[in-house]
């Protein structure tokens, strides 16, 4: 008799947890799938149907491992499908699309990290099928996935037949020479704890007979792993998915508590607002999910491990949007990430000496060895082909990781990363500005030709945002390198060698820091966005409050590049990020000027603004783009959420939360909160770690 903890397992009860939907609705197959996705930062497993349907598209991702035909941009690779699986009775397969559902409801058990379903079906001769299963992807073992399926048959007896797919071990190469091995262990249970037939790791399919009321398991495992952790990921697999099927009890049980330790120190907890409460932990489940602070190799793609979108690429999304949430409540996972950009520095450094450029310029996005892997063309859906200039133009990319290793740094004081890595990239980002901008006539410096956050106007001058962190960035790197000269002389000696960096170089980037063109203006208050934007057209976009295209699409590419209308903060994300450095009445003034022309074309778009209008304390308007935000994937609200959950508004709707509505500043000396709580907030409670120590806080 094997043991009984895992039919005991349930999900957790209380609903704020609870990401639930009732029935089946074939269309919303692909976006259900994003957002039921398990992860633990090594793989990823999209919710599909463990037997598929008309719409499904299973998907199972390893961090970091991408590949490519000859010619073409890199994609994280798709492994075998897992956990596929189907049930005949009496040689019918159950299907949703065949007979009658009388019950079908999935549950994502956030707090437990758990996908569950639970289907009773009847087929066309009324014979009832109750199926329970849960799936997983182990927190405390990355290269496991679990699979625990249970057949009752309610009303019959007779042949009940498992078919899964995947034979015993796969392994699949990449053209990079990437082996990735996955090795499925399987058994089926009867009702008294007993193994039905093979025991072999996978036989293909199980049949038996099913008594009528009688409940038969099916436990399964996958273990996974790839040529990078071991030179035989075949044998590696196999031996641990043998081993974890005997152990699954345990492997249940280290998922769980691993969970509970990330879940302590990262719940932001809301009464009075079920709703919000629940799309705050479906953002931190899917940030959790995707991290991994055991390999420096690897960083979070756009979309996470939940989907093919930007190919799994890494952008800026990841500094700015999603680490200020790993710095705060799991800075190991924070470091690991940021040394993902140092080692593939060479590669930001060769980009910088493609373009004929200095120091290091980060690919806008990147894959596996941080070489620029943006696409060059992109097609539409009318056969339209589109020039994609961000990965030429698009710059500041530079300036937001040095922003995040800075922000990183002064949260926890970790100057062995400073040291062996920080201000290194600091170093190099400066010195690419350096040779970035080009001093004119009018003695000032200037940055042509690039785009900013706002993609909708490409190949400006000065863009407000672009030149204003890079000023920050010179401003910093020196600074930082001028205390790592009193701190630490012997490392800084070390390092002044190992690159060359000497006090005249660091006086150059302070001279053009002061000097630098910055398009404010003094009588106004305001940063004109970039060189021309305010003799653009002015557009209301109220007239098209009720729009179901972006402006852009509804304008046209070319007609758009001539208004005010941006696609996403482009002065309020430098508001944002630079608040501390601007007076108020510059940060107010810049806000009411930018909110107004913002056509949120972008999932990045909502959730800055919330947390600027909450600090502002205009909180209708906080309120409104919180929801928005929340909205992008739990309603899919901007229409492609099939290609995966959006990372960065996941992390911008905590740091609406965090940084906005409870008002959380890292100032200088301690941390300090200007809370603004929409009002159906009666208390929000959460815990963060600050230079080495964890802070419980309760608002109000």
């Amino acid at each position: 008799m094997l043991d009984t903890a895992v039919p005991s397992l349930a999900p957790t009860t209380d609903p704020a947890w609870l990401l639930v939907e009732e029935g089946f609705t074939l269309v919303r197959e692909h976006e259900l799938e994003s957002q039921f996705a398990i992860a633990n930062g090594y793989l990823g497993s999209r919710g599909s149907l463990a037997e598929g349907c008309p719409l499904s598209a299973p998907a199972t991702y390893i961090a970091g491992v991408f590949d490519a035909e000859p010619g073409s941009v890199p994609h994280l690779v798709e492994i075998h499908d897992w956990c596929h699986l189907s049930v005949s009775i009496c040689g019918q397969p159950l299907r949703l699309d065949v007979g009658r559902t009388l019950e079908h409801r999935r549950i994502l058990d956030m707090r437990q990290a758990i996908l569950w379903r639970f289907w009773r079906h009847e087929d066309k001769d009324g014979r009832i099928t109750r199926i329970r299963s849960f799936r997983f992807a182990s927190q405390a073992d990355r290269h496991l996935l679990v699979h625990c399926v249970e057949i009752t048959p309610e009303n019959y007896s007779g042949p009940l037949l498992l078919d899964a797919s995947l034979a015993a071990s796969a392994t699949q190469t990449t053209h990079e020479g990437v082996s990735v091995s996955v090795a499925l262990a399987n058994r089926v249970l009867d009702p008294d704890g007993r193994v039905i037939g093979s025991t072999e790791l996978l036989s293909g399919n199980q049949p038996f007979r099913a008594k009528r009321g009688s409940t038969y398991r099916l436990e399964r495992v996958a273990a996974v792993y790839t040529s990078r952790e071991t030179d035989r990921p075949n044998e590696a697999a196999q031996r641990h998915a043998e081993d974890a099927l005997n152990r699954l009890t345990e492997i249940i049980a280290d998922h769980q508590r691993a969970w509970q330790i990330r879940w302590h120190a990262s719940d932001v907890r809301i009464e009075g607002a079920p709703e919000d409460q629940r799309a705050l932990r479906f953002a931190a489940y899917h940030l959790l999910s995707c991290a991994n602070p055991d390999d420096e190799r690897v960083s979070i793609g756009a979309r996470g491990l939940s989907g093919p979108g930007y190919k799994g690429h890494v952008l800026w999304d990841t500094e700015i949007f999603m680490l200020p949430f790993f710095t705060l409540t799991w800075p190991e996972a924070a470091r690991a990430m940021l040394m993902y950009r140092y080692h593939t520095l060479p590669a930001a450094r060769a980009n910088a000496a493609r373009l004929g450029y200095s120091g290091a310029l980060y690919a806008w996005e990147s894959a596996a060895t941080g070489e620029d892997v943006t696409p060059s063309f992109v097609g539409t859906p009318e056969g339209e082909v589109i020039r994609i200039l961000t990965g030429e133009q698009e710059h500041h990319i530079s300036a937001d990781v040095a922003y995040a290793v800075w922000q990183y740094w002064d949260a926890t004081r970790d100057d062995r990363f400073l040291l062996d890595a920080g201000l290194e990239i600091l170093i190099e980002t400066a010195r690419f500005w350096a040779s970035r901008v080009v001093l004119e006539e009018d003695g000032r410096y200037h940055i042509r030709c690039v785009i900013g956050p706002d993609e909708y106007h490409e190949g400006v001058d000065d863009n407000a945002y672009t030149n204003g962190m890079a000023q920050w960035n010179l401003e910093t790197a020196a600074n930082v390198a001028e205390r790592c000269a009193v701190c630490w002389p012997e490392e800084w000696q070390a390092i002044g060698r190992r690159i060359a960096v000497s006090e005249e170089e660091i006086q150059s980037w302070r001279n053009i820091a002061r000097n630098i063109y910055t398009g404010f203006d003094e009588r106004t208050g305001l940063f004109e966005q970039f060189r021309g934007y305010f003799e653009l057209e002015d557009i209301d976009l109220s007239r098209f409050a009720n729009r179901i295209a972006p402006m852009d699409v509804i304008l046209g590419r070319e007609n758009i590049a001539k208004t005010k209308i941006i696609k996403q903060p482009d002065v309020v994300m430098l508001v944002y990020l630079l608040w501390d450095r601007l007076p108020a009445e510059v940060r107010k003034a810049n806000f009411e000027y930018y909110e107004p022309r913002c056509g949120h074309g972008s999932s990045l778009s909502p959730a800055i603004h919330a947390v600027v209008a909450a600090r502002l304390g205009n909180m209708a308007l906080a309120e409104h783009y919180f929801r928005q935000t929340a909205e992008i994937d739990l309603a899919n609200n901007m229409g492609n959420s099939a290609a995966g959950v959006h990372m960065a508004a996941l992390g911008g709707l905590w740091q609406s939360a965090v940084f906005g509505f409870a008002g959380l500043h890292l100032g200088e000396s301690e941390p300090r909160f200007q809370p603004n709580l929409p009002e159906s907030w009666r208390r929000l409670s959460m815990r963060f770690q600050w230079r080495n120590n964890w802070f419980d806080v309760a608002l109000p």
